[in-house]
């Protein structure tokens, strides 16, 4: 595969499964110098170890390659009501944070899982216990000089990230030396989630979370489902969002999470011919 885009591919990170990245990508990767978001998942977890992780931050460093992570996300549920369950999902997780020394990644998202649908009447609930879940992570990307990163999947408003977002930035600045510390937690805006399942308009997502946004993903769909199709080619107002972030002066990580080799291709040429990522 040839990217073809050098100076866009330049300024983003590329979603890729460390699984993939070990079994068919990593030449590649180190041909056209490609950042990376590495997504850990559980079967990655389960599959390699310490020393394959050793291994491959190694080469990636030596070549200059930029890192974020993705945590795992299947079937954990960090505001869960039933305690057990919240154990489960922090120890999964725990496990991406064990790894972030050897890679050094700029930052490590995690879904943060809210759904109204599911906790329907249990909002205050899925809230108190997702700070206790997302708290200690919030220290542990702080000493290990990474920001963790919550995303928005089926959230279908602002609201109840906002209140996660306001508190566990409050925890991260009061421990880190005041108001003006920069906060080890930020918040990845997903643009293809948010299109596909949040009916409220983007201005009030951005009044509420805009402050916090330290990183989004890139992909679109018709509004229809999470499709993940190249940048532009579904109804995703990608104009609108980067003139937003422009005027509040955010300057987020830019991931783009392409399900296929072409669609990473089709997204590059088309932040390019948008000119999205205009300094």
């Amino acid at each position: 595969m040839s990217v073809n885009v050098p100076p866009v591919l330049e300024q983003v990170q590329v979603n890729m499964p460390f699984r993939l990245l070990m079994e068919k990508y990593l030449p590649i990767v180190l041909r056209e110098r490609m950042n990376l978001e590495i997504g850990f998942d559980c079967f990655a977890l389960d599959a390699y170890g310490l020393e394959d992780f050793q291994k491959t931050a190694g080469i990636l460093s030596d070549a200059g390659v930029k890192v974020t992570f993705h945590a795992p996300f299947y079937d954990l549920r960090p505001g869960a009501i039933d305690g057990k369950i919240r154990e489960v999902t922090f120890n999964r997780i725990a496990e991406v944070f064990r790894v972030v020394p050897l890679f050094k990644p700029l930052s490590v998202v995690c879904h943060a899982a809210f759904d109204r649908r599911y906790y329907v009447s249990h909002e205050d609930e899925w809230l108190e216990n997702s700070i206790k879940t997302w708290t200690p992570f919030v220290r542990m990307a702080r000493d290990l000089g990474t920001t963790l990163m919550l995303e928005n999947v089926y959230e279908d408003c602002p609201d109840e990230l906002k209140l996660l977002m306001e508190h566990l930035v409050s925890v991260s600045r009061k421990e880190s030396g005041g108001a003006e510390a920069e906060p080890s937690v930020g918040l990845c805006f997903d643009t293809g989630h948010w299109n596909a399942f949040s009916g409220t308009p983007l201005d009030v997502w951005m009044e509420g979370l805009g402050p916090f946004i330290g990183q989004v993903h890139l992909h679109d769909n018709d509004g229809s489902g999470d499709e993940h199709l190249p940048v532009g080619e579904g109804t995703f107002p990608f104009y609108d969002f980067f003139d937003i972030l422009n005027r509040r002066e955010r300057k987020p990580i830019v991931t783009i999470e392409p399900h296929t080799p072409e669609a990473l291709r089709k997204s590059l040429a088309n932040i390019a011919a948008m000119d999205l990522l205009r300094e």
